[in-house]
């Protein structure tokens, strides 16, 4: 599903250049859970930002579900981004001024979908994180776990074969973070692809392999 050969990113700035991966090779199959670990500066959101089609590498090789996507325009990768990935992350990052409605709604609204499927998708998918009654609150108006579950709900209203998850329980206390891992692992069990970024060994347990970066490349 996600096969990347010899990645490399290299960050420019006036004479100084970073380079954040160094010959990341990794593949994970589809319907795997997989997390990512490493310390500050490994490479980690380097690396989902790849794989997730908001990036692209210097150098190397990615291919996503067959397509070769390393070489591809910004346009195009969004129109990849729409059609395979969810995201989750770590401050939800839900539009403040819109409903839990309107959040879950909006990616669906980016696809061109009709108004009669979205508002049965965006019915079943509140109905499933357990927050229909919940409908018309805006995030200010939510506990960080309710805003986690919208923003899950957002991230699959596409029904994309993977789902990345950036620190999905890093704002989360500790009730709260085991019901969004309860909800990733039914999913991984229904067939989703996950990749998840963590710095919590128990939670990162959960998955089924976890890869260790350091200064940019996987170590494990």
């Amino acid at each position: 599903m996600i096969d990347l050969k010899d990645i490399t990113k290299v960050y420019r700035t006036g004479s100084q250049s970073l380079e954040a991966l160094r010959g990341v090779s990794l593949a994970i199959g589809r319907g795997e859970f997989v997390s990512i670990m490493g310390p500050s500066g490994s490479g980690k959101s380097t690396l989902m930002n790849i794989v997730g089609c908001l990036d692209t590498p210097t150098a190397g090789a990615y291919a996503l579900d067959g397509q070769a996507v390393a070489g591809l325009t910004f346009d195009e990768l969004a129109a990849v981004r729409n059609r395979k990935i969810g995201f989750v992350f770590q401050n939800f990052n839900l539009l403040p001024y819109a409903t839990a409605w309107e959040n879950v709604e909006l990616p669906m609204l980016f696809d061109g979908k009709s108004a009669r499927r979205r508002r049965e998708r965006v019915t079943e998918l509140l109905q499933a994180v357990g927050l229909f009654d919940w409908r018309e609150h805006r995030p200010t108006e939510l506990s960080g776990g309710q805003q986690q579950r919208i923003a899950l709900a957002r991230a699959l209203a596409n029904d994309p074969p993977i789902l990345l998850a950036d620190e999905p329980t890093g704002n989360l206390d500790s009730k709260s973070g085991e019901e969004i891992m309860a909800i990733l692992i039914d999913l991984w069990r229904a067939g989703r692809t996950i990749v998840m970024v963590t710095h919590n060994d128990h939670i990162a347990a959960r998955s089924e392999r976890v890869i260790r970066l350091f200064d940019g490349q996987v170590v494990a």
